[in-house]
């Protein structure tokens, strides 16, 4: 399994209890399909967890994940991001993409001139952002992930185009 093939849906957060018990984030957008892709895999793939959901928490889900035992042993996986098989993930309506898919693509303005590349989606809670590295600009532009502002996503040509706030051009 290469790393292209391989898509974050979460990570661990730290030990939860005593009993090795971990405190999982979800990215899924129902937190709990987390279980239900089958093992996940270390960022570079060589590392599987089979996990099983015991009990929603502050913050995640708890849940525990097979060979570990301990608090310390779940300890140590604090930060480790989960990822699954890319085959292994539902399709998507024409209307929605992964942040996976973004990263990565060139950015153009309305006028077809070229802003930069997609170097990072974020989401804190209300909606996405999109992170474009430009040449342009001193720093990079960050921009929210809506039709008005994307208006186009040629995943397959490996593009989007974006309308600039006016206050950004």
């Amino acid at each position: 399994m290469t790393a292209p093939d391989l898509i974050c849906i979460g990570a661990i957060a730290g030990a939860f209890g005593v009993t090795g018990e971990v405190r999982l984030k979800s990215f899924c957008s129902e937190p709990a399909d987390i279980a239900s892709y089958g093992p996940l895999y270390s960022e570079d793939g060589s590392k599987t967890y089979h996990i099983t959901l015991t009990r929603p928490v502050a913050g995640g889900l708890g849940a525990r994940i097979a060979g570990i035992a301990t608090k310390e042993a779940a300890d140590a996986l604090r930060g480790t991001s989960l990822f699954v098989s890319r085959d292994r993930l539902p399709s998507l309506p024409d209307d929605e993409y992964y942040h996976a898919d973004l990263i990565g693509l060139s950015a153009y303005d309305t006028g077809g001139a070229l802003l930069g590349k997609v170097t990072a989606v974020y989401n804190h809670g209300a909606g996405d952002i999109i992170e474009i590295s430009s040449p342009r600009h001193k720093s990079a532009l960050l921009l929210p992930f809506t039709t008005e502002i994307v208006p186009n996503v040629d995943l397959a040509g490996g593009r989007l185009i974006v309308n600039l706030p006016e206050e950004t051009e």
